[in-house]
């Protein structure tokens, strides 16, 4: 029995170890405290009816998609405050899937910020300013040590589609300046509000394209080459500057994460970079990406997002979970 159970263990081992990493943007979840910088309709204990019940229901929503997706590293969008991190860890742990290390990054003023939950040890968290103004939120770069290879995840939440995408660039510099002479093999990830193709997207779009079609997903973390065409794994093994965009791995018809007016949109994303299929330490398992997409996630075949009554006056009915769905993949350490 012995040497069957030492068999089994040095079988695991020498098939390596697979981590799965996760992005979500989970709407919105705010905690209890009135700090000055909440949306009007997250204000405790006004007519909006944020209230410690409508706390307790948003807080065991988001715990059942985190617990379901079942990662052991994961970045999120959308939360307020350490406070409300921590509340969502306790849950998480009542439900019975702990996370032992976070991370969190806000920039001042800021209504909600980007953190990362994770089962291995983050050796070091830093948040980065994009730009002083409250328009922008800070870059959240985590160092995880995953069984001794390390690994930076980079979480963010870019300017959304209110703004033009010269805004979005600005986080797209940033990043890049990040990871130009990292050594470590790295994940961007988060609600970048850019689609995988927004260089197609986004051109005939005034209120977007103000920077003469340049994008901040595709021209300046470069995931597509000089002619505009998407990289591809032959291509990020060939050149170290270019990045792989894991949207790829999937079928088109399911390359979207979130839905405004009627379109499919892909404004999440999981971006790596060459060290990731290089065959050394950590690798992506090729084609473990998708989209967590539960049932119960989705209404009229759209994103359940959580409630709030149209009719006056307006509150919170306590009901669905987030307008994004979840999008997660396979590491191996091997």
């Amino acid at each position: 029995m012995k040497f069957l159970g030492l068999l089994l263990t040095l079988l695991t081992l020498s098939q390596g170890v697979d981590v799965k990493i996760a992005s979500y943007n989970v709407e919105n979840l705010f905690d209890m405290q009135n700090d000055g910088n909440e949306y009007e309709q997250y204000v405790p204990n006004t007519s909006w009816g944020w209230n410690d019940e409508m706390h307790r229901i948003k807080l065991s929503n988001t715990s059942k998609v985190i617990k379901d997706i079942g990662a052991d590293i994961i970045g999120l969008q959308e939360i307020e405050s350490e406070t409300a991190l921590k509340e969502l860890k306790a849950q998480l742990n009542r439900d019975g899937l702990y996370y032992q290390y976070y991370a969190f990054a806000k920039k001042r003023n800021s209504a909600v910020a980007v953190a990362i939950l994770s089962k291995y040890p983050i050796k070091s968290a830093l948040s980065h300013s994009v730009s002083q103004s409250r328009a922008y939120r800070d870059i959240l770069e985590a160092k995880i040590n995953i069984n001794g290879e390390i690994l930076h995840v980079f979480v963010n939440h870019w300017k959304s589609k209110s703004g033009p995408e010269s805004m979005r660039i600005e986080s797209a510099k940033v990043l890049k300046y990040l990871t130009a002479n990292l050594d470590d093999p790295f994940v961007i990830l988060g609600d970048l509000n850019s689609d995988y193709e927004e260089y197609k997207t986004f051109v005939r779009s005034r209120k977007h394209n103000d920077t003469d079609g340049k994008t901040g997903i595709n021209h300046i973390l470069k995931t597509i080459d000089e002619d505009e065409k998407p990289i591809t794994y032959a291509t990020l093994r060939d050149n170290n500057t270019y990045l792989y965009n894991l949207w790829y791995d999937l079928e088109a018809s399911k390359r979207w994460s979130h839905e405004f007016r009627g379109q499919n949109e892909a404004l999440d994303n999981i971006i790596i970079s060459q060290k990731l299929i290089d065959e050394k330490g950590i690798e992506y398992v090729k084609g473990s990406f998708e989209r967590f997409d539960a049932s119960y996630l989705f209404y009229k075949n759209k994103p359940y997002r959580w409630q709030q009554s149209r009719s006056k006056p307006k509150h919170h009915l306590g009901e669905g979970y987030s307008d994004h769905l979840p999008i997660m993949a396979i590491l191996k350490i091997k």
